[in-house]
């Protein structure tokens, strides 16, 4: 099989548990996916569903100090799990790079954030000092900081939160990774500076051909900015598929629930958001069954029992579901403007 072929990253049965002093806990439950060259994928789901513990290991930022991890993770054809702290630190920026949700505790509060910039380009091999500034006056401008040169020499606290953002997508581009990892890049950021971050991944990934997992609470966020959404519920993939099978035809009772929650406006949906009754499972001890059957209204005495596997919805192969119940009709169930025209 070519490079071409092979998936970009590929998961399979990934496992992350967390020890505790009541047992461990089961963040991440037995993942699999495969990421297409510049595919962008969702990741959705309450918190604590395990999409931030996902995205995290998938970089290598959970230890296996701290956690019991099992599976696989393949880069480009090769496994970069187990990789030895050196290997993994010479992967970032390079192969795979991340922004995180808050900006503003991400960058270092003394340090310029022109000179944060540079020691990113740095690390490309053959960068001199006066190259890797000159590239990273050009990396802010790129990514729409106002008057970059003299911007560059701003500390952190002295810059906008979307500036800020900014700053830290352009360190994540510094050495044109092939996979970028953006996790809830939008959140602590307002709705105008929300949307022309994201018009800006969109700009990215499109003119330098990046792989994009975007994790998010934000089912409109994913609708409209990626490829392909996996649904999480209790560290489990509960729905995954195309934009339009997933959003337009949620299958599992979960995914349903989701999109009844969020607020619309459009002729179709005048009612009030339906909130989720209950609260998300123990990850110490989980129910027997499906997870989300304790707060699922359409559960029968099967989905108390027996953990339902993923299997193909009847639409698609690529649209796969985990639910015992997934054709009664449940009103609401169509996101009306989830979809976006990119």
């Amino acid at each position: 099989m070519s490079d071409r072929e092979l998936p970009l990253l590929s998961v399979k049965n990934l496992k992350v548990q967390f020890p505790t002093p009541r047992g461990l806990a089961t963040a991440v439950n037995g993942v699999s996916f495969d990421l297409a060259r510049r595919e962008r994928l969702g990741i959705v789901g309450e918190s604590g569903s395990g999409k931030s513990v996902l995205s995290r290991t998938i970089m290598g930022l959970t230890s296996s100090r701290d956690a019991k991890i099992s599976g696989q993770v393949m880069f480009n054809g090769r496994e970069i799990l187990g990789l030895r702290a050196g290997e993994r630190r010479s992967l970032w920026g390079r192969e795979i790079a991340m922004v995180f949700q808050d900006p503003l505790s991400s960058l270092h509060p003394i340090i310029p954030v022109g000179d944060q910039v540079t020691e990113a380009v740095r690390r490309a091999p053959g960068v001199s000092r006066r190259e890797a500034r000159a590239k990273a006056t050009e990396l802010l401008d790129m990514v729409g900081i106002p008057d970059a040169a003299a911007k560059s020499r701003s500390r952190a606290h002295e810059l906008s939160g979307g500036q800020c953002q900014r700053v830290m997508i352009a360190m994540a581009m510094a050495c044109t990774p092939k996979l970028l990892l953006a996790d809830e890049p939008t959140t602590a950021l307002d709705v105008t500076v929300q949307a022309k971050i994201l018009e800006l991944f969109d700009e990215l990934c499109a003119e330098f051909s990046i792989g994009l997992i975007m994790v998010s609470h934000d089912l409109g966020v994913i609708g409209r900015h990626t490829d392909r959404v996996t649904v999480m519920y209790a560290g489990k993939m509960v729905e995954t598929g195309s934009i339009t099978d997933v959003f337009e035809a949620p299958t599992m009772q979960y995914t349903r629930a989701l999109i009844r929650a969020i607020p619309r406006f459009d002729a179709n949906h005048r009612g009030l958001p339906e909130p989720i009754s209950g609260l998300p499972p123990n990850l110490l001890a989980p129910p027997p069954g499906c997870s989300f059957a304790p707060r699922c209204r359409a559960a029968i005495d099967v989905c108390h029992e027996s953990a339902p596997e993923l299997v193909p919805a009847c639409n698609s192969p690529e649209h796969r579901y985990a639910c015992w119940q997934p054709t009664l009709p449940v009103s609401a169930s169509t996101p009306g403007k989830l979809v976006g025209t990119q």
